[in-house]
């Protein structure tokens, strides 16, 4: 089926062309009849995710160096321009790409549902992670008097493992103010770390029927109103409390009871408390939820050591937008592919074994089977054996 197929050409296949169209017809795009479209450019950029490429330079060498392949790779007819690519990143509406990035996250989660995990239930973490800009080249994003910088806020399916919202602010946004953009859906759980302790914005989640873990910050004072010393268990839970703060600021931020947990991690030798206001899951399993908020962090650390969101390929807070929604498209594409295709590997295998295959020939599920001994093609060369003495 996909046999004299480039492996990009392959994996572009995964992505729903006509519904990107679609999404196109809505924005008066003043550079439509370029040579260069929308769809072109979206693929050229996923080449450069993909492949690696630290910069725009890096990125229209290799396309230029390939350019016999370009309409078959996707990019077009026409030999992908330096300028042309820069000027489309700087004019064309990002929200064609956050909008696609979006639908590309629902088809992965769709894809990627039947996911094990060993609680049933909807559940998220929610963390930011600030990449730091030169101030001379962003100066649209002013941090601080000496540099400039943007936060993507994510709140990231742990079941999944897909990110399904995002937002793209100024790194000077405090970490709290992005609870507020959170679309709670009910009796769903979402985990946070500790830079986000807001009594009153935790509250309000209860109020919408949903869940959230956060782990303690600058010990409050309280009354424990159930609960006792665990010091027994087996599950390394210390302490399951029931409690209601006590000083008057707390008090009337978070007027309800709360759940107060103290889990002792023994590869770590050391203890964590937790706040919920989940009473009905086992101590054990919050301690559960908690731990795999880093699922999170690990998306951050893997997109900005893999996906290029940490040297970007145009200084316009645009170009910053296309390129990191651009990335979010590379890897819901990529889910999509380890589960359409049955896999088993992990995403980011996935992703590493395709970027250094892009321009190969061979079928995608093949680069995934290792070959026996006698599969491995002769290559026509003499080899010679030598006596060692």
């Amino acid at each position: 089926m996909n046999q004299g197929k480039y492996v990009f050409s392959q994996i572009a296949k995964f992505i729903p062309q006509r519904y990107f169209e679609r999404i196109m017809v809505k924005y008066k795009d003043r550079t439509r009849q370029w040579s260069l479209t929308s769809w072109n450019q979206m693929l050229v950029l996923m080449f450069g995710q993909l492949d690696g490429c630290n910069s725009l330079r890096e990125l229209t060498d290799i396309t230029t160096a390939h350019a016999k392949k370009s309409f078959h790779l996707g990019f077009g007819r026409t030999p992908i321009n330096r300028t042309q690519l820069s000027k489309v990143n700087q004019i064309r509406d990002y929200q064609i790409f956050e909008e696609f990035a979006y639908h590309m996250v629902e088809l992965a989660q769709k894809k990627r549902i039947d996911k094990e995990f060993e609680l049933s239930g909807k559940y998220y973490a929610f963390d930011s992670t600030t990449i730091d800009l030169c101030m001379s080249l962003f100066e649209w994003a002013r941090f601080r008097s000496t540099k400039s910088g943007i936060k993507i806020h994510t709140q990231l399916d742990v079941v999944t493992q897909i990110p399904v919202s995002f937002n793209i602010t100024e790194a000077a946004v405090h970490d709290v103010n992005a609870m507020d953009w959170i679309n709670y859906e009910p009796f769903a759980c979402y985990i946070f770390d500790r830079g986000y302790w807001d009594l009153d914005r935790l509250y309000r989640i209860g109020l919408l029927n949903s869940f959230f873990v956060i782990r303690e910050k600058r010990r409050p004072k309280f009354e424990v109103i159930a609960g006792e010393d665990l010091l027994e268990n087996t599950d390394n839970i210390l302490r399951d409390n029931t409690v209601r703060f006590t000083t008057r600021g707390n008090a009337e931020n978070y007027p309800s009871e709360i759940r107060r947990i103290i889990y002792y991690e023994p590869e770590l030798k050391r203890t964590f408390t937790y706040y919920t206001n989940n009473f009905f899951l086992k101590a054990r399993d919050i301690a559960f939820l908690y731990k795999n908020r880093w699922v999170v962090e690990t998306f951050f650390k893997w997109m900005k050591g893999h996906l290029r969101i940490k040297s970007f390929w145009g200084n316009t807070e645009n170009a910053v937008r296309i390129q990191v929604y651009v990335a979010i498209i590379t890897y819901c594409t990529v889910a999509i592919i380890e589960r359409k295709l049955e896999l088993n590997r992990s995403i980011y295998e996935v992703m590493r074994i395709l970027g250094s295959s892009l321009l190969a020939k061979d079928n995608i599920k093949e680069l995934f089977q290792p070959m026996e001994a006698e599969q491995i093609p002769d290559d026509g060369q003499l080899h010679f054996e030598f006596d060692i003495f």
